[in-house]
C-alpha cells in the first residue's frame, strides 16, 4: 500500500513525503511470525530543506501478539534506533525500551503494564484493523497504552461511525476512528489524531490525520497491489 504525505499549515498544503504499508510472512528469532512494516521518505522538495527516511517494523507471532518493534530513523545525518521487546509473563505485558545512536545508548529500560492493551505507534493501528467492522457501534471506545521510549502513553480511539472520504475523482467508504491521548507532554490531546479505514475486508488505512503544534499533518491512499480482496470500499465517480 502506498501513500502521500502532506503538511499543511492555513491555506498551505504541500506534499512533503510518500509512505509504504506491508504485511506478510516473517521469522522473529527464528519463529514464524508476520510482520507489518512502514517506510517514510521526504520528496525532492523538502530533501534540500530537511532529508528524513524512516523505518518502522512490527513482529507479531501466530496469535497476532505483537514481539519486537522497532524505529530506524535518518534525518539528515541524525541516525536513532528505537525497539521495544515484548513479552507477557502472569499476565502483563512487560517491554524492553532501547534507545540508541551508533555512538551512544539514550534508554535502555523496562516498562511494565498490568493490564490492558499495549503496542508501539504502529502497533496501534494494526490493532483496529483486527477489529469485527461488522460489530462496531459509534462511541465505541478502545482504551491502550502505547510506548514511546521511556514513557507509557494511554490513548483511547473512539468509533465516529461511518464516513465517505473523497479524494479527486474517486470516493472510499470508510469507518472513522479519533484518538484521544492522556498525556501532559501533547498540546493537542481531544481527537489528536484521526483515522479512516476501507470499509471492505481489506479494511486498510485510506486517510490519517494528526494534529501537530502549527498545522497538521495528513496521509492519504495512493495505490495498493496484493491486496486480499478487492478493493470494495473505493467509488469511481464520473467528472
Amino acid at each position: 500500500m502506498n501513500y502521500d504525505i502532506y503538511f499543511k499549515w492555513g491555506l498551505l498544503m504541500s506534499r512533503a513525503g510518500e509512505a509504504s504499508l506491508s504485511f506478510g510472512k516473517a521469522t522473529y528469532q527464528g519463529q514464524s511470525a508476520s510482520r507489518y512494516r512502514l517506510l517514510f521518505r521526504t520528496v525532492k522538495l523538502f530533501e534540500s530543506v530537511y532529508r528524513m527516511r524512516d523505518t518502522m517494523d512490527c513482529y507479531y507471532a501466530p496469535d497476532y501478539s505483537l514481539l519486537f518493534s522497532s524505529k530506524h530513523t535518518h534525518e539528515n545525518h541524525y541516525h536513532l534506533m528505537d525497539e521495544l521487546t515484548f513479552s507477557y509473563p502472569d499476565r502483563r505485558t512487560s517491554i524492553r525500551s532501547h534507545r540508541y545512536t551508533p555512538t551512544e545508548t539514550k534508554i535502555d529500560t523496562t516498562l511494565i503494564v498490568r493490564s490492558g492493551c499495549t503496542f508501539d505507534m504502529l502497533g496501534a493501528t494494526f490493532f483496529l484493523r483486527t477489529l469485527d467492522r461488522k460489530k462496531l457501534k459509534t462511541g465505541d471506545a478502545f482504551p491502550m497504552t502505547v510506548a514511546i521510549g521511556k514513557d507509557l502513553v494511554k490513548i483511547s480511539c473512539r468509533y465516529q461511525g461511518q464516513a465517505v472520504v473523497e479524494r479527486g475523482n474517486i470516493k472510499y467508504r470508510t469507518l472513522h476512528f479519533s484518538v484521544d491521548i492522556y498525556d501532559k507532554a501533547f498540546t493537542q490531546t481531544k481527537a489528536a489524531a484521526e483515522l479512516w479505514i476501507g470499509d471492505d475486508d481489506n479494511f486498510i488505512p485510506v486517510k490519517i490525520r494528526s494534529k501537530l503544534k502549527i498545522g497538521y499533518a495528513e496521509v492519504h491512499y495512493r495505490n495498493a497491489s496484493g491486496l486480499k480482496a478487492p478493493l470494495h470500499c473505493r467509488i469511481e465517480t464520473k467528472r
